[in-house]
């Protein structure tokens, strides 16, 4: 995996490259930054700095965003399928129509997120934070949801997901009660 700069990445971008995928990309901070439709995948984006981005579109299928600070990030449209975004913060951050299907999104930060029509099939989200995030036709087949907080989320529709006792639900009460 190739490491790329901020610098390098923005220059490539802006003369028309859109394609860096599995590159290596940990700790970058691109606040604000602007870069619809790149393709990512299989990328390391551990540590990023991306509050207030625009990555919608973006394909990001396979890439690794662990510990990633991605508060209110527009990442509408964006392919995320099988990404590794354990401890993420994306609060407030757009997703929708976003494709999560089979994401690790262990311990990440939800809250306040648009993930209306958003794709989590398969996706794990034990220990998210999803409080007052809005999944209006978000589909959550097969998601785990244990030690996940969604209190105040709206949309939610547990029928085929995976929730327990220790599952919050969106009146504050644990799952099962």
């Amino acid at each position: 995996m190739d490491q790329l700069t901020k610098e390098a990445l923005l220059a490539a971008y802006r003369n028309g490259q859109r394609c860096f995928s599995r590159v290596n990309l940990t700790g970058a901070e691109l606040f604000e930054v602007d870069l619809r439709q790149i393709e990512l995948q299989g990328s390391c984006l551990d540590d990023c700095y991306i509050p207030y981005g625009n990555l919608s579109m973006a394909k990001l299928a396979g890439a690794s965003l662990i510990k990633a600070h991605l508060g209110n990030i527009n990442l509408y449209g964006a392919d995320l399928a099988g990404a590794v975004l354990s401890e993420v913060d994306l609060g407030r951050a757009d997703l929708r129509g976003a494709n999560l299907t089979r994401a690790s999104l262990v311990g990440a930060n939800l809250s306040g997120a648009d993930l209306q029509g958003a794709t989590l099939h398969g996706a794990n989200l034990s220990g998210a934070n999803l409080s007052g995030a809005r999944l209006e036709g978000a589909d959550l087949t097969k998601a785990t949801l244990s030690r996940c907080n969604l209190f105040r989320a709206t949309g939610v529709d547990l029928d085929q997901s995976c929730c327990d006792r220790t599952t919050i639900l969106p009146s504050g009460y644990n799952y099962g009660r």
